[in-house]
């Protein structure tokens, strides 16, 4: 079971600010696929891959990144400065 948190236009978009997930996926990459494959509201928050960044438990990383031990993934939109 791992923590999915959603932020900003992704949470908008997908309807929750975190849900709890069973998942077998590896990476991240592979819950990205899970989720899609849910619904189309999910589909939609992660269609374009290079508008978002992730974070496993709260460290920032890639998509390619493990999921191995991981207990929580954020997906957000870049942060921008100001």
């Amino acid at each position: 079971m791992i923590d999915v948190l959603y932020f900003a236009w992704v949470r908008e978009r997908i309807g929750l600010p975190k849900e709890k997930i069973e998942t077998g996926a590896a990476t991240v990459a592979d819950l990205v696929e899970e989720l899609r494959a849910r619904e189309e509201r999910y589909a939609v928050a992660f269609a374009d891959l290079s508008a978002l960044r992730v974070a496993v438990d709260q460290e920032l990383t890639e998509f390619d990144a493990s999921l191995e031990g991981a207990r929580e993934v954020a997906f957000f939109p870049p942060m921008t400065g100001g």
